[in-house]
């Protein structure tokens, strides 16, 4: 699929998205604001939210929910129920008002080129995955995953041979 797709498929929402050639999008999704690269492929269930870019030839599994202020090189795989945070101190209210986005700081994330995020993962903010790191499944990222590393647990730690 290339250009914007209509919202044909059941329960999926596609809103201001820029996709790449070749990009398959699957039901039941919730696309808005984004950009998807070449060749990528978006699983089922998957939210991807404003501002976040997906390089090329990535694969997003199910269940992943990809949030405003992350940005994913090619090449990575985001496996199932990833998901990323984009505030360290998250709260509904403020003075007993709910929060608005002048109420929180945005904290940008990137994951490097041919990184894999194992099932369950879960990315906190501000953080980069470092060039073909392997982040295992489960495993609670709270700072920087060096290149080529290997992290597993929570919080993740990096694995030693």
């Amino acid at each position: 699929m290339s250009g914007s797709p209509a919202n044909d498929a059941p329960y999926r929402l596609i809103e201001d998205v820029t996709f790449g050639e070749n990009v398959v999008v699957y039901s039941f999704t919730n696309l808005y604001g984004c950009q998807i690269g070449d060749n990528s492929r978006i699983g089922p269930f998957v939210e991807i939210q404003r501002g976040v870019r997906i390089g090329a030839n990535c694969k997003i599994q199910s269940h992943a929910f990809i949030c405003t202020g992350v940005e994913i090189e090619d090449e990575v795989f985001v496996s199932h129920g990833v998901l990323f945070i984009n505030d360290k101190y998250p709260r509904a209210t403020s003075d007993g008002m709910l929060q608005t986005e002048d109420d929180w700081k945005l904290l940008s994330t990137k994951v490097d080129r041919g990184a894999t995020l194992g099932s369950g993962a879960v990315i906190a903010a501000g953080v980069r995955i470092g060039h073909g790191a392997l982040v295992g499944s489960g495993a609670v990222v709270t700072r920087d995953v060096d290149p080529n590393a290997v992290v597993v647990g929570n919080p993740a730690r990096t694995l030693t041979g």
